[in-house]
């Protein structure tokens, strides 16, 4: 059984305070995009994991994915498997690749081995798995706060529009982003600033990991002004980068010249 994990992209991301736990209290939008990895998942005599594409870093025994398989195993009957991952989706970009193989695991692994599992229990699984795996369980537009677990349906259609994701060669992992940001309990009003037109959302709907990781790493925001010039409606970083991507009214070309980026039309 097959099936094909898709990223997302955070439009908007505010960080309001962190708790006594160490984890930060935000507000996001998770918007799910055309870009994926491939997932396969076959019944053998034991368990074992086999990655392409993109190297995936570390112990297969480590790997989401297995994490995901031994997860349910716990609570069900589940016979061994071989698993199949063709990783596309860019690691360390803020795209959330892994978070949706999770997810996408848990979810063929219901279907395949029929455990009746419903989607509100997958979630409860899958928030195990990692702040963001949860959104990937029914993978439609929402808006995110507590820790990212926390989810309000939203009506946000972007379906007439094309995406432009840029990956650069940088790598930057969840803690070094928080490093460089400053907390404001108040917000930006995100939720309020989404309802606007998407022609305003430029000047209010705001990543607040961008001005730290801008300093740091300059040219990730030349990608986002260069978006801009390419004629992009809105861009922006998404989560806590590196990723950068613009939203366009018409099928965009762009940086086709630039080595060691990866580019990706959705």
């Amino acid at each position: 059984m097959i099936v094909f994990p898709n990223a997302k992209i955070n439009i908007g991301l505010q960080v309001l305070k962190k708790r006594v736990d160490h984890y930060h209290e935000l507000e996001t939008v998770f918007y799910p995009i055309k870009l994926y990895d491939v997932l396969e998942v076959i019944q053998a005599k034991e368990m074992a994991f086999y990655p392409t594409g993109i190297s995936v870093e570390g112990d297969g025994k480590d790997n989401i994915c297995v994490k995901a398989y031994h997860l349910l195993a716990k609570d069900y009957d589940i016979p061994a498997v071989e698993i199949h991952l063709h990783k596309n989706i860019p690691i360390g970009a803020g795209l959330g690749g892994g978070s949706s193989d999770a997810a996408f695991m848990i979810k063929l692994l219901n279907e395949k081995f029929s455990l009746g599992i419903s989607s509100e229990k997958m979630e409860g699984y899958a928030k195990q798995l990692g702040a963001d795996c949860a959104f990937f369980i029914r993978n439609t537009p929402v808006f995110a706060t507590g820790i990212g677990t926390d989810f309000t349906p939203l009506d946000l259609d972007l379906s007439s529009y094309h995406f432009c994701v840029v990956k650069p060669p940088i790598h930057i992992s969840t803690a070094e982003a928080y490093q460089s940001v400053v907390p404001d309990k108040h917000g930006k009003d995100l939720k309020t600033n989404m309802n606007r037109p998407i022609t305003e959302w430029n000047n209010t709907v705001i990543n607040d990991f961008e001005a730290g990781i801008f300093n740091k790493y300059p040219e990730i925001e030349r990608l986002k002004k260069e978006l801009y010039q390419a004629g992009a409606i809105y861009a922006s970083m998404s989560g806590s980068g590196s990723s950068v991507f613009g939203i366009f009214k018409d099928q965009p070309t762009f940086l086709e010249n630039k080595e060691n980026y990866r580019i990706f039309y959705c």
